[in-house]
């Protein structure tokens, strides 16, 4: 079942959901839905030359990113055919009853700019702000700029809370994270890294 406004403000009321900071609560919070700013620091895929990434070296995917930072009132040019990490100015923290999804905003897919290529969920239990695969699909730059609402969180009651929600108990490499984060694919146990 997913949260309609009624709910979502109920569930923000009562702090076991947490949304912040929100800026404009009327104006964020949707029928079924809540509108997430962008923040101001992005990670940009370098042209590079090399023949492939290696998922299980961390350093290889450390070099090829480049980080950025964009001052409010100023604004990040999203080139046709650009993939950049970008962040949500809100943190989230997503009780063990709910899953929240990340969608884009219809305003902004209609420029052709999308905010994920895979990563649309946030588990039950996790904290933290929410890293953006942002992609322009279009022909024509897009001026993105920081605190303009980006996306948005729509939210799904499971049947029963999670029995092991995202955090610590399950070494979740992304728990607490503040400003866009590259792939940690790495530390995936097929790579010879811990269980997440």
């Amino acid at each position: 079942m997913i949260l309609s406004d009624t709910d979502i403000l109920a569930r923000l009321r009562d702090g076991d959901l947490v949304v912040e900071p929100l800026a404009d609560i009327d104006r964020q919070v949707q029928p079924a839905s809540v509108d997430l700013r962008l923040g101001s620091e992005f990670l940009e895929f370098r042209r590079t030359n090399i023949p492939c990434i290696h998922p299980d070296d961390a350093g290889e995917v450390d070099d090829y990113v480049r980080e950025g930072h964009v001052p409010d009132g100023e604004e990040f040019v999203l080139h046709p055919g650009d993939f950049v990490l970008g962040t949500t100015r809100e943190r989230v923290e997503i009780p063990p009853d709910l899953v929240a999804h990340v969608e884009g905003r219809s305003s902004l897919g209609r420029l052709a700019v999308v905010v994920h290529a895979t990563a649309g969920l946030a588990d039950p239990g996790y904290e933290g702000q929410i890293t953006l695969e942002l992609s322009n699909l279009g022909n024509a730059p897009v001026a993105l700029t920081p605190g303009m609402r980006i996306s948005q969180l729509t939210f799904t009651r499971l049947t029963s809370p999670a029995d092991r929600p995202y955090g610590a108990d399950r070494d979740s490499k992304y728990q607490g994270q503040s400003g866009p984060q590259v792939s940690r694919i790495g530390d995936d146990p097929e790579f010879g890294g811990e269980e997440s």
